[in-house]
């Protein structure tokens, strides 16, 4: 639906507005939007519904995953509860049925329990859809997870961690933390090599899987099979050119070589095999499973939780199944934090069995600190969380640690020193502000090297110069949003590049992002290229495909957006040599420690930080809470 009356989802608001009752109140407060009073409605006719509170109730269930949640817990949600307008009205003020009645009218409704819309587990609620996927990815991790080990040839194991692992001078891991998952990822079939940005973990699973090669070469098996897979093309390209880049320098036999760097990186939504016409469902499932032994899923941050229950259905129960990630960065914009619930406890110290510690102990010959949490799952024996940064050296580490621990202090302590590799320009960045000068630069710099790499035809060398800086935003939209930046950098690189101007559509040098999946192109959400000039037409827009440069042209783009700013979201599985943040206000939703962590860690080299130090405090003490019963399914199975 569109027009004057569609709201920002595309539902009609004027309905919403013109109704009575709860729903009417707690949508003029800006807590519910109208795709929220839509969905309860249609629900509540469907069931023959007239109770208020019940109504009500279906509407958070269906706001819950718009903003991320799986479930909606209807015994705190008034204290968590927020409105999404500027409106006056104060949300504590609103008339909140009681909880116990609350959930007791929902559950004699009739509109909540199996084969129906809603689900009530506890006090929480979910959309039926989403409970069904929680409990199938619950229940198939903890299959995984306790599953019999493969049979590993041992003796073989230990002396390919040796090799493969020997330390070079200046790059010692003090709690030999890379060993330890890639021998826990060998001796199970279910296996997650959790860490920040240059802990190593793509670094590991090349490792993992020359491991893997040896072993079935020795048990006179063919090659593993092996799928490495992320959610977006530039996460899956990232993956391939490391897994390749580790394998060149690995002492391993010329044909496993070989194998390692002919692997490709793909979508998940490539590996499942998408279906025109059908958003949810894909050619691979329980039915038709993937052939590959080996399943990599990197970004799994970034896998929101129906998109995971796909996967897991479609991987062989006796393949390997490694998941690989970040969980302090910001989850998938769809409903569920799964990376963060799966790794639980696991964060902060080591959570396996003695069996398990005594496996790799045996195998790595480092010991392995005992559980320093008291949750015992098997979940515990498959998480390895990786510490030891590698790449971010300096002040980029620094504040990156400091905002993990939530340190807001030392946060700004890092970002007040001089002479680092941080830059902070601790005032809004207003029109004019001076310290925007160093922003303004290194924006035309890579804003001119991309042009005039691309005016010459050398795709490869403006795909190069865009990524050596990128500015980051929360928002899409307002003072500190990717439209209003873009603008800005588009301006600047009219004044300062001859030749440039933005006057038409499509312009040799222009930076894009794909916004939709476009399964016919294989060009997908989140995908970045340029335009160039083209040999045999005006122009092409190029893209990486994982080590590969294609192009296409631009007329058969259909969702595309310029891409001289974008949002940290988009940002995630990719680096840049010098990265931009603008912070946003200190009444921003998005402010969160997540969005601060995610957008610092994108900086390889430089960052530079435009922001008030109230907004920096707010960030470091927010972090992200999303309702999902699925840590608590996993971590609390046995307790």
């Amino acid at each position: 639906m569109s027009g004057p009356e569609a709201g920002p989802d595309g539902f009609d608001a004027a309905v919403a507005r013109s109704s009575t009752g709860l729903l009417r109140l707690f949508n003029a407060a800006g807590v519910l939007a109208p795709s929220d009073f839509h969905v309860a409605r249609r629900v509540s006719a469907l069931g023959q519904v007239s109770d208020e509170a019940t109504q009500l109730a279906a509407a958070f269930a269906a706001r819950a995953p718009r903003l991320g949640h799986v479930c909606v817990d209807l015994g705190a949600i008034r204290d968590t509860a927020s409105s999404d307008t500027d409106s006056d009205v104060e949300v504590d003020g609103l008339p909140w049925p009681d909880p116990d009645q609350w959930l007791e009218a929902l559950a004699t409704s009739g509109l909540a329990g199996p084969e129906r819309p809603l689900y009530l587990k506890g006090s929480n609620v979910y959309l039926n859809r989403l409970w069904v996927d929680e409990v199938a990815v619950a229940r198939d991790l903890l299959g995984r997870a306790a599953a019999p080990a493969p049979e590993v040839d041992e003796a073989l194991l230990v002396e390919g961690l040796g090799q493969l692992f020997r330390e070079e001078p200046g790059d010692e891991d003090p709690d030999h933390l890379q060993p330890t998952a890639a021998a826990a990822a060998v001796l199970r079939r279910f296996s997650v090599i959790a860490g920040g940005p240059g802990t190593g973990k793509t670094t590991t699973v090349a490792r993992v899987l020359a491991l893997l090669e040896a072993q079935a070469g020795a048990a006179g098996r063919p090659p593993p099979l092996v799928a490495l897979a992320a959610p977006t093309g530039k996460a899956a390209a990232r993956l391939e050119e490391a897994v390749r880049a580790e394998a060149e320098r690995l002492e391993i036999d010329a044909a496993a070589r070989d194998r390692l760097q002919a692997l490709r990186g793909t979508t998940i939504h490539r590996l499942l095999g998408f279906e025109p016409g059908n958003r949810t469902r894909f050619r691979h499932h329980a039915g038709n499973q993937l052939r590959h032994d080996v399943v990599v899923i990197d970004e799994t941050s970034m896998v929101a939780l129906s998109m995971m229950a796909r996967v897991l259905e479609a991987v062989q129960p006796d393949a390997r199944l490694v998941l690989v990630g970040d969980p302090e960065q910001l989850a998938s914009v769809e409903a569920g934090a799964v990376l963060g619930d799966v790794v639980g406890p696991a964060s902060a110290g080591f959570c396996m069995g003695d069996t398990a510690r005594m496996c790799v102990e045996a195998v790595t010959g480092f010991r392995v600190p005992e559980r320093t949490v008291h949750q015992r799952s098997p979940i515990g024996d498959s998480v390895v969380t990786l510490r030891y940064v590698r790449r971010h050296r300096g002040a980029i580490a620094d504040l990156a640690r400091a905002i993990h621990q939530g340190d807001a202090d030392g946060a700004l302590e890092v970002l007040a020193r001089r002479a680092s590799n941080v830059t902070w320009i601790g005032e809004p960045a207003g029109d004019g502000h001076p310290g925007l000068d160093l922003v303004r630069t290194l924006a035309v710099e890579s804003g001119r090297a991309a042009i005039e790499a691309a005016r010459a035809g050398q795709a490869r060398a403006a795909l190069e110069a865009l990524g050596a800086f990128r500015l980051l935003c929360a928002h899409r939209r307002g003072p500190e949003g990717v439209t209003t930046w873009t603008r800005q950098i588009e301006a600047w690189l009219t004044g300062e590049v001859e030749g440039f101007s933005t006057g038409a559509d499509w312009y040799v040098g222009r930076p894009v992002i794909i916004t939709e999946n476009d399964h016919a192109m294989q060009l997908f959400n989140g995908d970045v290229g340029v335009v160039v000039r083209g040999d045999a037409r005006p122009m092409v827009a190029a893209f990486e495909r994982g080590s590969d440069v294609v192009t296409v042209s631009p007329t058969r783009l259909a969702a595309v957006d310029t891409v001289y700013a974008m949002t940290v979201h988009k940002s995630q599985g990719s680096q840049f040599h010098t990265v931009a943040f603008i912070v946003p206000a200190v009444g921003s939703r998005l402010l969160t420690r997540e969005l601060l962590y995610t957008a610092v860690t994108r900086a390889q080299e430089r960052l530079i930080l435009v922001g008030a130090e109230e907004s920096v405090r707010a960030a470091v003490a927010r972090p992200i809470s999303r309702a999902s019963g699925l840590q608590h399914a996993l971590w609390d199975a046995d307790t």
